[in-house]
């Protein structure tokens, strides 16, 4: 799904499972964000060329946090791209990422998924990619959860700090947050933005009353009324 010149919401399928990485690019580059489970390299490759962008054009991996289903492909498009693509994750979580220590919601996987983490990002920090994009470390989820702040369309890229059922934002997913405290906080940074549309890794896009959604939540101890279970809930 196109969220504004440039933009691409993907939706891939894992075992029913849906997610939605983030595809940026201009003529220069290509940016994606999270890089799904292990395995689908395929399917992100398959989503990237249907928006016309050819996989060789992937400069950029940022990844929100450490959980496995946002960073389970690294470890193929680092073997497949090698040290063309450059990884960025938050200090926080890159030991995780990295396979120093073991996962922290993972931990019991065999052999989970790692790869390198070349730069470090911290909270405010703006990278220059695709028109720009604002850091807001968001820790709750886990200790290095990042979100991300598209400035040209006013786009929030939410991780798993938020989840979305039917296009309406429904908080904190609580059961896969082990600090509630810290990811409350996290939500009260987002109400400084001037936000037009929010895409939560799981349910998707959220684009209608968003800033008013957003402080609902943050003055409602991180949740709405609609905080139930989800088909799509957070690793």
């Amino acid at each position: 799904m196109e969220i504004s010149k440039g933009v691409e919401m993907l939706h891939l399928d894992f075992h029913g499972n849906i997610i939605h990485p983030i595809l940026l690019w201009d003529r220069e580059m290509a940016v994606l964000i999270d890089a799904g489970f292990p395995g689908q390299i395929e399917d992100l490759r398959v989503a990237m060329e249907k928006v016309e962008v050819s996989f060789d054009k992937l400069k950029v991996v940022i990844l929100t946090h450490q959980d496995v289903d946002h960073i389970g492909s690294l470890p193929e498009i680092l073997q497949e791209c090698g040290h063309h693509v450059k990884v960025y994750a938050h200090d926080l979580d890159k030991p995780y990422i990295q396979g120093e220590i073991p996962l922290l919601k993972d931990g019991h996987l065999a052999n989970p998924p790692k790869g390198r983490v070349d730069d470090t990002l911290i909270d405010g920090q703006e990278l220059p990619f695709c028109g720009g994009i604002r850091v807001i470390h968001t820790p709750g989820h886990t200790p290095g959860h990042i979100s991300l702040y598209l400035r040209q369309s006013k786009t929030l890229i939410a991780g798993d700090s938020m989840y979305s059922v039917n296009g309406i934002l429904g908080g904190i997913h609580a059961p896969t947050t082990p600090d509630m405290s810290a990811a409350r906080l996290s939500l009260k940074k987002y109400l400084d933005l001037d936000i037009a549309s929010v895409v939560c890794y799981h349910g998707g896009l959220s684009n209608v009353n968003v800033n008013d959604q957003i402080l609902g939540l943050s003055q409602n101890r991180g949740f709405s009324q609609r905080n139930g279970p989800s088909a799509e809930a957070p690793q």
